[in-house]
């Protein structure tokens, strides 16, 4: 059963473009203003703010205009959502090698374990 915010599936959208994941790094130094986030992508100032817009939605970042100036900033709390439930999946992950680990090192001296599937389906010959 899936648990999980239903948030969550647009804040994983909203990163799965390059260029919004690169406002995120950007913002996660600091807030920036649009023209500053736009500097060092390669689009113009309309798609930065249509990128701004879904980044917003999502909840990732905020911003406030002041005079003509829109100024964003990263909404922590939501990235920290996001981070949690990737950190469940790795530990989940991480808990099933673990077992799997365990479970080699037991069968690894076994006599009775073979390499070959089909050796172990043989019956045993008698002497």
């Amino acid at each position: 059963m899936l648990h999980y915010a239903p948030d969550l599936d647009r804040v994983f959208q909203a990163l799965a473009d390059p260029g919004r994941r690169h406002m995120v790094e950007r913002l996660s130094r600091g807030p920036a203003s649009v023209s500053e986030l736009s500097k060092p992508l390669n689009m113009s100032l309309t798609a930065v703010l249509q990128h701004v817009q879904v980044l917003e939605a999502s909840g990732l970042i905020r911003s406030s205009k002041l005079g003509r100036t829109r100024t964003c900033s990263i909404n922590t709390t939501v990235l920290r959502s996001a981070e949690g439930w990737i950190a469940e999946r790795r530990t989940m992950v991480e808990r099933n090698l673990d077992r799997l680990g365990d479970y080699l090192a037991e069968t690894a001296d076994r006599p009775d374990t073979a390499a070959d599937p089909e050796d172990r389906q043989r019956p045993m010959e008698k002497p």
